[in-house]
């Protein structure tokens, strides 16, 4: 089974890599990007019959930072 887990930061949650990322597209040419928010994107290969529980266990344990971070998980 594959699964993709994206990780975004919650709302109102500082984004130093995102705005750093805004600024360099404006020094390279790139005008009208208003905000930029980074996130993390995790391919995972697991045994045929995971439960859903293990899935979100392990994101809630390693893959996110609850307190400043959200989940989705999608199957392939």
């Amino acid at each position: 089974m594959k699964l993709r887990i994206i990780v975004t930061l919650k709302n109102g949650v500082l984004d130093p890599q995102g705005k750093a990322i805004q600024h360099a597209l404006g020094g390279l040419g790139f005008d009208g990007v208003d905000d930029v928010r980074a996130g993390k994107l995790f391919e995972l290969e697991l045994a045929d019959g995971t439960s859903d529980e293990s899935i979100d266990e392990m994101c809630r344990k390693l893959l996110a930072n609850t307190v400043i971070e959200n989940y989705r998980v999608e199957k392939l």
